[in-house]
């Protein structure tokens, strides 16, 4: 009888972290903000006037869009018709891409922050 050999083992090779982690010290970015230091507070800040005047405009072109209206209505008391088409048909795409604008803005600015404070983490390397 032939002599089989045992089935093959397999053979782990461990080696070190691709990415040496350091503990976490007073100045990271990340830290800073979960800890609500005066330099988080700041990052923070910052995002929340970016995305204030995101806000902002958004609601002075939807002022824009929609303020005239009473005036565009009074103007043509009778054509009910007209009203509901504007409504429905000439406001509608404006406030879809008004808000489309809006939401992309805000990851924007989010995306920002975040590739803010991985800068400062590569700088602190």
């Amino acid at each position: 009888m032939p002599h089989q050999d045992p089935a093959p083992r397999r053979v782990v090779v461990t080696g070190p972290p691709r990415r040496a982690r350091r503990a976490p010290g007073p100045h990271r970015p990340r830290t800073e903000i979960d800890e609500q230091t005066t330099l988080g507070h700041t990052y923070i800040r910052s995002l929340m006037r970016t995305q204030l005047r995101a806000a902002l405009a958004a609601l002075a072109v939807l002022g824009l869009l929609v303020g005239p209206l009473p005036l565009l209505f009074a103007a043509l008391p009778g054509a009910r018709g007209a009203q509901g088409a504007v409504l429905g048909f000439g406001l509608y795409l404006p406030l879809v891409l008004l808000a489309r604008w809006y939401v992309r803005r805000a990851e924007r600015n989010e995306r920002d922050l975040v590739r803010l404070v991985e800068d400062r983490l590569v700088e602190d390397r």
